[in-house]
C-alpha cells in the first residue's frame, strides 16, 4: 500500500543539486554524494566557495559544476535550473540565522530568513519536481532543525522558518504518496552542527544533546537518502520532542529549560549574516 512504500536511492549516475553548497555541511554533503558515484551541481550565493567545491570533486575524479544562485530569488532559481538541467535529489540545504532576540531583529533580517530558509524551498522543488515524478524517481531532501520541533529563545525567526520547512517536507511526502508518484521526501532535523553558522552556542547536556560533528550529520543524511527514509532527527535525543508534547504548556517549557534549550543561544556568535548556506 502507499503508505507502506519506502523507495531506496542509490547515489550512482544521480544527479544531486545541494543549495548552499560552497562550505559547511553543503561542502561535505556535496563530496559524498560524489564519492557515491553522483554527478554533483553546487549551488552558493558565493560563486567562488561554489567553483572551489567542484574544485575538489574534480580533483578527485568526481563531476560536478557550480552556479552562484541566490534561492530566495524564484527567478533566478527558474534561470539556474534551466542551465542545471533535470536533478534526481535535489538537497535544500541553504539556511541563514540571525540568533537575535525577537525585537533586537530587523525587519529585513526576518524577511531574509523566511526567504531563505521557508520559500527557496518552494523555488529550487518546484523546479525539478515535474521532471522527478514523469521520471516516477528521486527524493526531495529538506534540511530543516530541531528548532522546527521546538522553539526557544533567540530563534523566532528561525525557529519559524524551520517549523515551515517541516510542514513543507511532511506534507510533500503525503501529497508523493498519496498520487504514487514514486518520489520521496527526507526532512532531516538535527541539533546544533558545529560549524561556522552556529559558532558559539552552547549545551548543558552534551551526552544527551551533543554539539554535532559536521561529517556525522552528512554521513548519517547520506545514509537516510539511501535507505529511502523519510525522516532524520539527530541525536536520538530528539525524538523525545514529539511525546513532550503530550505534557501541559507548563511543563513542556519547564522540561526545555530543564535541558537548557533556552540558553542555548546565549553566546551565539554565527558567521556574516550574508552568507546563504550552512
Amino acid at each position: 500500500m502507499w503508505f507502506l512504500s519506502k523507495n531506496k536511492h542509490s547515489f550512482t549516475d544521480q544527479i544531486v543539486l545541494i543549495t548552499g553548497g560552497g562550505s559547511g555541511i553543503g561542502r561535505l554533503l556535496a563530496l559524498g554524494a560524489s564519492s557515491r558515484g553522483a554527478r554533483v551541481i553546487v549551488w552558493d550565493l558565493d560563486g567562488q566557495a561554489a567553483q572551489g567545491v567542484c574544485g575538489e570533486i574534480k580533483s578527485l575524479g568526481g563531476s560536478a559544476h557550480a552556479l552562484t544562485v541566490d534561492v530566495s530569488d524564484r527567478d533566478a532559481v527558474r534561470a539556474a535550473a534551466q542551465e542545471s538541467g533535470p536533478v534526481d535529489i535535489p538537497i535544500n540545504n541553504a539556511g541563514i540565522v540571525t540568533g537575535e532576540y525577537f525585537l533586537d531583529v530587523t525587519d529585513e533580517a526576518i524577511e531574509r530568513t523566511i526567504q531563505v530558509n521557508t520559500l527557496a524551498l518552494f523555488w529550487v522543488t518546484r523546479a525539478f519536481l515535474g521532471n522527478m515524478i514523469a521520471n516516477r524517481r528521486g527524493t526531495v531532501v529538506t534540511i530543516s532543525s530541531a528548532a522546527g520541533l521546538a522553539g526557544v529563545a533567540k530563534q523566532t525567526d528561525y525557529s519559524a522558518s524551520k517549523f515551515a520547512a517541516f510542514g513543507f517536507a511532511e506534507s510533500l511526502r503525503a501529497e508523493m504518496a498519496k498520487q504514487e508518484t514514486g518520489v520521496t521526501s527526507l526532512v532531516v532535523c538535527p541539533y546544533f552542527i558545529d560549524t561556522g553558522m552556529f559558532e558559539g552556542v552552547e549545551t548543558r547536556f552534551p551526552l544527551l544533546l551533543p554539539i554535532l560533528k559536521p561529517e556525522y550529520a552528512v554521513e548519517k543524511t547520506l545514509k537516510a537518502i539511501e535507505q529511502g527514509r523519510e525522516q532524520l532527527l539527530m541525536p536520538r535525543f530528539i525524538r523525545t520532542v514529539a511525546p513532550s508534547r503530550m505534557l501541559p504548556v507548563g511543563g513542556f517549557d519547564a522540561l526545555m529549560n530543564l535541558l537548557g534549550a533556552n540558553d542555548t543561544m546565549n553566546n551565539f556568535v554565527g558567521r556574516a549574516k550574508e552568507r546563504v548556506r550552512r
